[in-house]
Parts: structure tokens; sequence; C-alpha cells
């Protein structure tokens, strides 16, 4: 506002563009929301100040140097220290019924928009195309459906289900794993023993020919 009042002494400014850093001149999509998506730039900006005609660049760029341009004045003074704090915080506040109205006035943009884009996917649905393939929709039978909250605590404790089941296999096969390892270890120690046994006995044994 305070760079628009002062360059229209040298013609119509049509925009005045803020920007964080230089950049190409492209104009970004301006942000239409005033509670969402608001991002505060701090420091150094960078301002294109867009004249209607030519003739307002060339009368800025004739401006005397030696004069500078007041953004504060007495008629239109620019609110600095504790009144500027004063300001920023009652403009931080959010009104309830304004922000309820931009919430209502997107929400019937989107519906909109939802009803416009099914509309359209109805109309193509079963049509072929130019080379003759036919789009699939999911519309049919069992149309997808968002979530509720309860329909996902029940996905979320049927996955529960499924990790504790797994978790109790996991624990059987480990546990058969031991009792097998074990029945082996006791096999290995009997026929060391018996081995033993028969070697003892061959050794003891003598010729008894009555």
């Amino acid at each position: 506002e305070s760079l628009s009042r002062l360059f229209a002494r040298c013609g119509h400014v049509q925009s005045v563009d803020i920007c964080e850093k230089p950049g190409l001149g492209e104009k970004k999509e301006k942000l239409t929301s005033k509670f969402f998506n608001c991002k505060t730039v701090t420091g150094f900006q960078v301002a294109y100040v867009v004249f209607r005609k030519p003739s307002g660049v060339q009368a800025a760029k004739a401006l005397s140097r030696e004069d500078p341009l007041l953004i504060s004045t007495e008629s239109h003074p620019v609110k600095t220290g504790i009144s500027k704090w004063i300001a920023s915080y009652a403009a931080s506040i959010v009104d309830e019924e304004e922000l309820k109205a931009e919430v209502d006035a997107y929400m019937q943009d989107y519906d909109k928009k939802m009803a416009e884009e099914e509309a359209k996917a109805a109309k193509e649905e079963g049509v072929p195309d130019e080379e003759g393939w036919v789009k699939v929709t999911r519309k049919g039978r069992k149309p997808g459906l968002p979530r509720t909250e309860a329909a996902n605590l029940r996905v979320l404790e049927r996955e529960k289900q499924k990790r504790a089941r797994k978790e109790l296999l996991n624990f059987y096969a480990w546990q058969h794993r031991e009792t097998k390892r074990e029945h082996i270890a006791q096999l290995r120690k009997k026929f060391e023993e018996d081995k033993q046994r028969i070697a003892l006995m061959r050794a003891q044994r003598k010729f008894r020919p009555y």
C-alpha cells in the first residue's frame, strides 16, 4: 500500500509484488486464503512495482535520488514499535465467523469440482477413445468409500491380532527347533555311551572252549 501510494505520482500502479528474493519476474499464483498457507517473510525483501503504462516506468526512473521518498508521513503514518506489535497481535487473532465463511466457500468449490469430475467420468464411462480403449472406473457393485474412524480401528485391531499370531507361530517354531536339537544331542550322547560299552565288552571277552 505504501509503495503504491509513493509511485502513484509517476503513473497508475497496477500491482506491487513483494518477493523473498529477486526472480525472473514471473508472477506467482496469488494466495486467496487469509488463514492457510500464509508464509511471513522477514528481513530483506524485493518489490516489483508494475505500472499500467510504460510511461510510468520512465517517470519513476527520472525521479531525483537526492530527495528520498518517505513512506511514513503525517497523513499516512506507518506503525512502528509497540503500536506495530499491538497491531500484529490483534491481526493474529482469528475471526471465527470469517474463518468459517472461508472454509464453507472452499468446501462448496470442492464439492462442485468433485461433482463435475464424477459427471464427466460417468459420461466417459464405456465410451472408447480414439484408439479404441475403454476407460474402466471404480464404479460397480462395491464402490470405494472413505473409511470411518470405526473402520480404521477395526483394521488396526486385525493388524494387531495378525502380528500377535505371527509372533506366537515364531515362538512355537523356535520351541520346536530347540526340542529337535535337544533330541539329537541326547541321541548322540546315547550313541557314544553304547559305543564305549561295546568296546569294553570286546576287551573283556575271553576264549571259553567249554
